[in-house]
């Protein structure tokens, strides 16, 4: 600190801190008064310091003021990019969760979906099978009658004489009224 000190009455252009600073420094450098406690300072001295600080004061408070209020100006900015970068992130979890639960229901769907296919597979195949197997069974039947029907036939051209004879392709022969299964409709 310096400790030239500007004549009285000239405005000082120190901050608030090195008034004060300096102010203290003007006490604790006076002289003390014999057997007391008290201090002989010079008035004019620390009434020109008090003055300037008072001068500086508004200053420094204003400085202050100001930064404070940047200061809140930040905290309210900060507050409202926080939120908002909350709110996105919300937003994002959110559609996260949905595309998840879509993903799932699909899924789920999906596994239904294929489930009735393969059930309904199931049953045509059954059904067709059960309509080849009646086809098949009618076909059987048939199959047999004409079976039993050759097998009469041939038995009956076992009966017969082996080599016809000119009076058995003149007169046909009658039948016992026999009806055979192809005659039966």
């Amino acid at each position: 600190m310096s400790e030239v000190t500007p004549p009285v009455g000239e405005p000082r252009e120190a901050s608030l801190d090195e008034l004060l600073d300096e102010i203290v420094g003007t006490i604790e450098r006076a002289k003390s008064m014999p057997l007391s406690s008290s201090a002989i300072i010079g008035r004019d001295e620390v009434l020109d310091l008090l003055e300037s600080a008072k001068l500086a004061f508004p200053i420094e408070l204003q400085q202050a003021r100001h930064i404070l209020q940047d200061h809140e100006e930040l905290l309210v900015a900060a507050e409202r990019e926080a939120a908002q970068l909350l709110d996105e992130a919300r937003s994002q979890a959110a559609n996260l969760v949905q595309r998840t639960e879509i993903v799932r229901q699909a899924r789920h769907e999906a596994e239904r979906l294929v489930s009735e296919a393969e059930s309904e597979s199931r049953r045509i195949r059954h059904e067709a099978e059960d309509y080849v197997d009646r086809k098949l069974a009618a076909f059987e039947i048939v199959l047999d009658r004409t079976i039993r029907t050759v097998q009469a036939g041939r038995e009956r051209l076992g009966a017969a004489p082996a080599i016809p004879t000119e009076e058995s392709e003149a007169a046909p022969e009658e039948t016992d009224g026999e009806i055979f299964d192809q005659d039966i409709r």
